[in-house]
């Protein structure tokens, strides 16, 4: 349809108003996880929110819908990994506003109606979803409701039903983002700064003070008449147990044998590299030369100046220097590559493309007629592509007709010549969506371009090699005899690196071997002290893993966090100690001098210090509190702080007027900010919502 090739050419530049909806395509073979399915049994859960369970195969269903979404927005069903995750990111967070952020909205009063919606989508006040969106513009470029109510009208003339599946989409968008428009107006009217916080703000921050200070730091040394007793880190445990709150993660060790090329391997791809060299000058045809003997292949791209750096830089250099003739055969690491310059011409980074897409039983003998009529001055192209294009929605620009700027890598698939085509002069061209009628209104400036093909090829290892490494391995395996206790023998008995690491569902990196998820799952179905097999992971990578503690979700137990609780416990009681040992020593003294002197340090001095300043000493906010809050001209203290005990003189405080209600505004402004962005957290938090997908994907 001449909509969706529209939304395959244009959209990709109006996506990124779309809030909140990173839509890429993410494809997962079932087959890929059947046997974490098995092996999770009960956990086969995605998620879980506001008490709904989320099941992997509903979560998958959400996913492919916005598969289809990609493919209707870029043309391909292409992807890489950050795309997956965007994808099934935008997928739970549809979840996320059908289970719990529409309902909390609801909850607080809020709606949003038919009457709202209809306005939304067709009326005056239609949602920037649509109203930005060139899809929906006219010959003017702006937004049309007629286009929009075309579009639903024709919603089911497209028997894929994509059309539907996209404006689906659309309607979902602009609901739930009208409710988020509504909660975060909601909220951030409840959010203001009445006058006396306003005024107690610019007072304080106006405020500066001149004082002297000592510091007498905590002793390093355990203090033997120091102690805490097992009933004290109970009862911490128990009033700050909520700190002590962990996801699910294992503590584990893992040796790994990479497989990699011998010598021989390297010698016998060096070999096949120099035999393919001496037929790379002469070859005929190097589409086909290269599809025989090297991993690149040929696929056309006229290459600027440092373009070839991403695979080579001795490559790049080589073609950047001269316009013909064969590289040199040049070695990075276990890869080995030469480059021929095919061509070398001045061409545009992008051409500016106008097209009516014909798709009538005449379109052949249409278009020759249009390309005729188009050839004389002064015909309109806009015009005539309102009269007979079944394209009505590119519109680049405002003028119906216009697919804007392509280049080689935003390309419409079958438009290649296009970079070549003369500014002005109208030619047929025919694709998959149609015959078109194209004119290049536009070029940048050309710059000189290289057409290279290259020849390249990596070292694998054989057989005998991958059998070798395999072999390692096996040796270490059977002396685990798949226990943590084997483990640490093997590494002991064989000198292999143990690598130690903590690691949750979601992690699929081991050092700079990534894609290895197939360990975490076998990690996190195993019991402690269990060792594994050898997990192969990108068929060049043989892990040994060893489970040696478990930790749950939920709430660490007391015996785990013991040890720091005590530590916090024994700081608080030694600050206490020593700060009572100070003020003993200094009883009675009457000068900063004389209480240094007793103290054995010396005084250091503050001069403008704000509420926003940090002591040049430390960050110390009993520190900070003692200046702004101790009695002018009086000594102060000592008072109990992080690392020290501090005694402080006040010589002096001024207040100013540099501190002004507007940044006071500005200030309460951005703690509202603040608020706004910790909705959504809060709001998972108290509605209980898990997010396992990182056992899955």
């Amino acid at each position: 349809m001449a909509v969706l090739e529209k939304i395959r050419v244009e959209f990709g530049l109006a996506i990124s108003i779309i809030i909140a909806l990173a839509l890429l395509s993410f494809i997962i073979d079932p087959g890929t996880v059947s046997n974490a399915w098995q092996s999770l049994s009960s956990k086969n859960d995605v998620g879980v929110i506001n008490g709904k369970s989320i099941s992997y195969f509903d979560f998958q269903e959400d996913v492919e819908r916005y598969k289809v979404i990609n493919e209707i927005v870029t043309g391909s069903s292409a992807q890489n990994e950050q795309q997956q995750r965007q994808a099934q990111d935008a997928a739970w967070q549809e979840l996320l506003d059908k289970y719990m952020f529409i309902k909390n909205a609801k909850a607080a009063g809020l709606n949003v109606c038919d009457d709202e919606l209809v306005s939304l989508t067709t009326g005056e006040n239609a949602s920037p979803i649509l109203s930005q969106n060139p899809m929906f513009a006219d010959n003017s470029g702006s937004f049309s409701p007629e286009a929009v109510v075309d579009f639903v009208k024709n919603i089911d003339a497209d028997p894929s039903g994509r059309s539907r599946i996209y404006w689906n989409f659309l309607q979902r968008t602009i609901y739930s983002q009208q409710y988020y428009a509504k909660y975060g107006a909601l909220f951030n009217a409840s959010s203001f700064q009445n006058n006396l916080e306003k005024e107690r703000t610019v007072e304080q921050n106006n405020t500066t003070a001149d004082f002297d200070y000592v510091t007498v730091y905590y002793p390093f040394q355990k203090d033997s008449t120091i102690s805490v007793s097992k009933n004290e880190i109970k009862a911490w445990y128990k009033a700050h147990k909520k700190n002590f709150e962990q996801k699910a993660a294992r503590d584990i060790e893992y040796v790994v044998f990479e497989v990699v090329p011998s010598s021989d391997d390297i010698a016998a791809a060096s070999k096949a590299m120099n035999e393919a060299y001496d037929k790379l000058p002469t070859a005929t045809n190097i589409k086909t030369f290269l599809l025989g003997n090297s991993e690149r292949q040929f696929n056309g791209y006229w290459y600027k100046a440092g373009e070839l750096k991403n695979i080579n830089t001795e490559l790049d250099e080589f073609v950047s220097k001269n316009n013909k003739g064969v590289s040199p055969i040049i070695t990075e690491d276990n890869t080995f590559y030469a480059a021929r310059i095919m061509d070398a011409q001045p061409k545009s980074d992008s051409v500016y493309v106008k097209h009516i897409l014909l798709r009538s039983t005449d379109a052949d003998k249409l278009a020759d007629s249009l390309v005729t009529v188009l050839g004389n001055r002064g015909s309109n192209f806009s015009a005539l592509a309102a009269e007979f294009s079944d394209d009505k929605a590119s519109a680049a620009d405002g003028e119906l007709g216009n697919i804007g700027w392509l280049t080689q890598t935003y390309m419409i698939p079958g438009f290649e010549n296009t970079i070549d085509a003369t500014i002005g002069k109208a030619y047929k061209l025919k694709t998959q969506f149609g015959t078109h009628v194209v004119v290049v209104s536009k070029k940048s400036k050309p710059v000189l371009k290289k057409q290279v093909a290259i020849l390249e090829k990596t070292a694998v290892a054989s057989k005998e090699t991958f059998n070798k490494f395999y072999s390692q391995a096996n040796r270490f395996a059977t002396i685990t005899a798949h226990s943590a206790e084997g483990y640490h023998k093997a590494v002991d008995s064989l000198g292999v690196y143990s690598h130690k690491l903590n690691v949750t569902e979601a992690t699929s990196t081991y050092g700079a071997i990534d894609q290895a998820k197939e360990v975490t799952r076998w990690i996190f179905d195993a019991k402690k002290g269990k060792a594994s097999d050898i997990i192969t992971v990108n068929n060049s990578f043989f892990f040994i893993v060893a489970v040696n503690e478990i930790h749950k979700e939920g709430f660490a137990p007391l015996e785990k966090v013991a040890p720091s609780i005590e530590q916090n416990i024994y700081s608080e009681k030694l600050a206490e100690a020593k700060t009572a040992e100070i003020a003993e020593k200094i009883k009675g003294l009457d000068s900063m001098e004389a209480i240094a002197e007793a103290l054995g340090v010396t005084v250091q001095s503050e001069t403008g210090y704000t509420f926003s300043s940090m002591p040049g000493s430390s960050n110390e906010p009993a520190l900070s509190g003692a200046a702004l809050a101790a009695p002018e001209g009086q000594i102060y203290g000592p008072v109990a702080g992080r690392i020290a005990s501090y005694v402080v003189k006040v010589n002096k405080r001024e207040k100013g007027e540099f501190y002004s209600e507007d940044d006071a505004a500005r200030l309460a402004s951005q703690i509202a900010q603040y608020n706004s962005q910790m909705i959504i957290p809060v709001m998972q938090e108290a509605c209980g919502v898990k997010d396992n997908r990182a056992r899955f994907f």
